[in-house]
């Protein structure tokens, strides 16, 4: 993909962490930006000071009427949107057992519907020009997972399986999909943002228990640099062939080719019973 001179770029999730950071390099670029967050106060302070370049925008992503609107703010105000970075998300902690109904659907509202429901949105638009590109914010947790974040896993998993479907459905239409997936980024991921279940069940307390504390105990010293995320996404944007994955941060890259490696190894142990299964003749 070749950005335009000047793209028009509509982020979620632009009040802390790496929203912010990419709303940040992509006005310091010179581009325009629809900044979104539910709280617009939250980033009065990001568009200020770069006039009728930027707009904030009201934006929560479970509330449909408002990411209708937002939308179509945005392309009133700019006339189109090139990139849409679908960042708006949180993680939760519990293991399995103790997730809380509600709070998992919620969840799943603002990690998988929320960024469904804007991707749905900002499509028609692409499509009648027949450019532009999706960026979907998912995680190392969406190729690989771990004790005590098993629902946030499942939501990123779920933004993977969507992706890979989108990318393929857009290609012919001239619109790109990139999967973002970073590893530990000092954003508030882990610190503010995290919610989690108030159930705690003894039997997990050496597992799911001792990751709860092992995460939110990497607040403020993740090693990932939310300002060198937002510069990668955008160098892999302005690449000839964008990938359609593109992990961040030396401990990410190392646990997605783990999981690879695990794949691989139980594929070939089982090879012979996958093939017997078909229908004989």
């Amino acid at each position: 993909m070749t950005l335009t001179e000047s793209p028009v770029w509509l982020i979620t999730g632009c009040s802390t962490g790496l929203g912010r950071a990419l709303a940040t390099y992509v006005l310091e670029r010179g581009w325009r930006a629809a900044v979104t967050a539910r709280d617009p106060e939250t980033v009065a302070d990001l568009v200020g000071h770069h006039g009728d370049r930027a707009v904030a925008l009201s934006l929560d992503v479970t509330n449909p009427e408002q990411v209708t609107d937002a939308v179509k703010h945005a392309e009133a105000v700019f006339g189109r949107i090139d990139v849409l970075v679908n960042n708006a998300g949180y993680g939760y902690l519990a293991a399995i057992e103790e997730g809380d109904d509600t709070e998992v659907r919620a969840l799943f509202d603002a990690n998988v519907f929320g960024l469904a429901d804007v991707t749905k949105a900002v499509l028609p638009g692409m499509r009648a020009r027949r450019s532009g590109h999706v960026v979907n914010i998912s995680s190392l947790g969406g190729l690989a997972g771990f004790g005590a974040t098993g629902y946030y896993h499942a939501t990123k998993f779920a933004v993977e399986g969507l992706s890979e479907s989108l990318a393929a459905e857009v290609a012919p239409l001239g619109i790109g999909v990139t999967i973002v997936e970073p590893g530990a980024f000092r954003t508030n991921w882990s610190g503010p943002s995290m919610k989690q279940s108030p159930i705690h069940l003894d039997d997990y307390a050496e597992t799911a228990g001792k990751r709860r504390e092992a995460t939110l105990a990497t607040y403020g010293s993740q090693p990932g640099d939310p300002a060198r995320a937002a510069e990668a996404i955008v160098t892999v944007l302005e690449a000839e062939e964008p990938p359609l994955r593109l992990v961040l941060g030396t401990a990410a890259l190392k646990v997605a080719r783990g999981k690879l490696d695990a794949l691989q190894r139980d594929f070939a142990r089982w090879e012979d019973l996958s093939k017997s299964t078909e229908v004989a003749g």
